[in-house]
């Protein structure tokens, strides 16, 4: 069976995740902000945009031009949408896989991906394509689910992940992000984790996971030993925490710690 593409799979879900709190908020778009309020960058672009909470921000703190990249059209028109009501007319969308990138070389001074890389069908030629259109003066900003370095926690994740929706591919765990980052010829140099926490109504509503799969995640959730469970801060009613990163980096060349 192929693998659902993230178009398929986001289309239909475009609107949910607008209202999002997940995606809507958080201490990372308050970075993202401070960064384009302090580096004032004239071309930025937001790897899969989503819904385009990371684009609507940075276009709002005064960035110059933002183009935001997806491959779902829903996704992209919902930006166009959210710009248009917040009166931005900096934006600008562009349907295309992050892995083939249809840019010029160093074309943008600020690169952002904010929960997208868990869906990328090419992790690391997404990462290679975004050192290729990053200026060598410039920063990226990568913003993700991690998964834990133990093997049985990381399967975990990975299988409820998977079960909720079939776009998934994987969250990366914190090692392999730094040794993909340093192959793509990225030089990490500012990192914060934060946790994060699924109330799981409403993350098996947002991406319409069928009742088969969603009584699944709860048979595992069910039977998990107790110290996993404590890993995941599994509630009662299948709510649970993992964590986020955001990674600063800049071409390995070039290497500026930020302020």
């Amino acid at each position: 069976m192929s693998h659902p593409s993230s178009q398929d799979a986001f289309d239909p879900r475009a609107a949910a995740y607008v209202t999002s709190p997940v995606h809507a908020q958080g201490p990372d778009l308050d970075r993202l902000e401070a960064i384009v309020r302090q580096r004032k960058p004239k071309r930025v672009i937001d790897l899969g945009c989503g819904s385009g909470h990371a684009a609507l921000r940075i276009a709002a703190a005064g960035a110059e031009a933002v183009t935001a990249v997806d491959v779902s059209p829903r996704m992209l028109e919902t930006v166009a949408e959210q710009a248009s009501a917040q009166g931005l007319d900096n934006i600008a969308t562009r349907q295309t896989d992050v892995a083939a990138l249809p840019f010029d070389d160093a074309s943008f001074d600020l690169l952002v991906t904010r929960f997208s890389a868990h869906h990328w069908h090419d992790f690391a030629g997404g990462l290679r394509e975004a050192r290729r259109v990053l200026r060598d003066d410039g920063m990226a900003v990568f913003i993700d689910v991690i998964a834990a370095e133990d093997t049985q926690v990381d399967t975990y994740l990975q299988t409820i992940e998977t079960l909720r929706d079939p776009s998934h591919v994987r969250d990366y765990r914190l090692s392999e992000w730094m040794l993909a980052l340093g192959e793509a010829g990225f030089a990490p140099c500012a990192l914060s984790r934060r946790p994060l926490h699924m109330q799981f109504e409403r993350w098996v509503a947002r991406t319409h996971t069928p009742d088969a799969h969603v009584q699944a995640i709860r048979s595992l959730q069910q039977g998990m030993e107790p110290a996993l469970a404590r890993a995941f801060d599994l509630r009662e009613d299948g709510s649970f925490g993992f964590e986020a990163v955001t990674i600063e980096a800049a071409p390995a060349q070039q290497m500026v710690v930020p302020d």
